[in-house]
């Protein structure tokens, strides 16, 4: 979030001299938020280096760099679930399993998972969801099943899918009085929120974040390390693997939803 790194999608050049770092046959390859992930080798920003343990296999916690590290750190860092609380999570990705394992590690009693694909629930039981509401399966808006569901509101909400009815069903929720939604999701550029004020009035909380609030430089050696003492397992995540001439794989899995996380390996 500071104001010379902080995430510009649109940037795609290096910050020093506004040029990219890569060409094929005179013409620049641009970087993606900063970064040339399929890449070899490649050149950085000295802010966007983290140094990490040695030990830590870089096959397993190269995830830790994005999706997971967002949904774990939106629970643990932002919503705070406090111990036997109830939270609900929208959106069961790896983002949104994330957001799980997070408020599970915190102490959460009730996991609730909201997700209109069926198949995803029983894999996001391994995250720590105890249960799992389709809205499809309910002639009511969402929110109001969770809240007959859990006596007026669950405690916390975690937002997962960037859809703004999403959002709103997140925040509206939320119980009265002590209720906290966070937002994770990114929407599209013309989305607008739109709740009735009374929902802030009655002491409901709205926050968002990147990343799950973590600094990545400072941070995510501890996340590693969370990892490396089995408090974290990275592994549940790794759906797939493939090498990089099957990179197009990787994608077709992501666009199809099949999988969480898929690793793809650098090997001739």
């Amino acid at each position: 979030m500071c104001d010379l790194l902080r995430i510009n999608t649109d940037r795609g050049v290096m910050i020093a001299d506004g040029k990219s770092r890569f060409s094929i046959n005179g013409k620049p390859i641009y970087h993606f938020v900063g970064t040339s992930t399929f890449s070899e080798y490649t050149v950085m920003h000295v802010g966007c280096v983290a140094k990490i343990n040695p030990q830590a296999p870089l096959d397993k916690v190269c995830v830790l760099s994005c999706g997971i590290s967002t949904g774990l750190g939106a629970s643990i860092n932002v919503a705070k679930p406090p111990k036997g609380s109830t939270v609900a999570v929208f959106g069961l990705g790896a983002v949104g399993l994330a957001a799980a394992e997070g408020a599970r590690i915190a102490g959460a009693s009730r996991i609730i998972g909201v997700d209109l694909n069926p198949s995803r629930f029983e894999e996001a039981r391994k995250f720590g969801c105890t249960e799992f509401v389709n809205p499809k399966d309910h002639n009511k808006p969402v929110q109001e099943v969770l809240a007959e569901m859990t006596n007026g509101g669950v405690d916390r909400s975690v937002e997962c899918t960037g859809n703004i009815n999403a959002m709103i069903q997140a925040f509206e929720c939320v119980h009265d009085g002590w209720g906290v939604a966070v937002l994770v999701g990114v929407p599209h550029k013309d989305a607008e929120f739109k709740t009735h004020p009374m929902n802030f009035l009655n002491e409901r909380t709205l926050k968002g974040t990147f990343f799950g609030n973590y600094k990545p430089r400072t941070d995510l050696p501890n996340v590693v390390e969370l990892y490396m003492k089995k408090e974290l397992e990275v592994e549940k995540f790794i759906t797939h693997s493939v090498p990089f001439a099957e990179i197009n794989k990787a994608f077709d899995l992501m666009a199809k939803g099949e999988g969480i996380r898929c690793i793809i390996r650098m090997e001739n």
